[in-house]
């Protein structure tokens, strides 16, 4: 259980990430209540990102709903624009960074040091933060190194900067980003899947799309 402190619609909001978890066959009658008592705090956010298909009826018997539903596989090299902003990498030693508030550049630093890409668009009016997790597509004859979005302070910031940022993984063998989103993206060439990538919550806040740093995919990998 991965607890962290999010900004959710203006607020301060304590988030905790179920990891995986296992229980003994031997104990399994009590795995309800295992759960039910490490999950009973009405204050805090619980959610989940990486549940299994067969824990989807499961998660909502237990009160947890759906707050993404699939994933877009995105091309950013092939969206226009982005053309004078530039994007620089930002490591756990970086001392600082021209227009980065402190909160953002202790973020991007600490889920550098966890071993994520972190990233700092310049447009002609800010310093925009992003982190993107290393995934690997297994299936197909080649596998393909795909990148997920972890971290955007919105949606849009990401489609108005994804011609540098493609651009930018492209020259380094990445290609393909994976967005948590509704559906397709206008204006972002990439196709909407809902075969995999649902996430659930359960509390007083939902968590916001684009924001996956420091979860269980920044810390452990995927």
């Amino acid at each position: 259980m991965i607890y962290s402190s999010k900004t959710i619609d203006g607020e301060i909001a304590t988030c905790c990430n179920v990891s995986s978890w296992y229980v003994d066959p031997a104990c399994r009658n009590y795995a309800a209540l295992f759960a039910s008592m490490t999950q009973k705090r009405k204050d805090i956010t619980y959610f989940n990102i990486t549940p299994a298909g067969s824990t989807w009826p499961i998660l909502e018997a237990q009160g947890f709903v759906p707050y993404c539903r699939g994933l877009y596989f995105s091309v950013p090299a092939l969206s226009r624009g982005g053309h004078r902003m530039k994007v620089e990498k930002v490591t756990a030693k970086t001392v600082s960074v021209a227009g980065l508030p402190d909160a953002d550049l202790e973020m991007l630093e600490r889920d550098a040091a966890y071993g994520c890409l972190a990233l700092v668009c310049r447009t002609a009016d800010a310093a925009l933060p992003f982190i993107f997790f290393s995934l690997r597509k297994r299936c197909g004859i080649i596998p393909l190194p795909v990148m997920q979005l972890g971290y955007c302070r919105s949606i849009a910031d990401y489609i108005a900067c994804t011609g540098a940022i493609g651009r930018y993984l492209l020259l380094r063998g990445k290609p393909i980003i994976v967005v948590d989103t509704p559906g397709a993206l206008e204006g972002l060439p990439g196709i909407y899947s809902e075969a995999r990538g649902r996430k659930y919550y359960r509390g007083p806040h939902q968590p916001r799309l684009g924001d996956l740093a420091d979860t269980e995919l920044a810390i452990y990998g995927m």
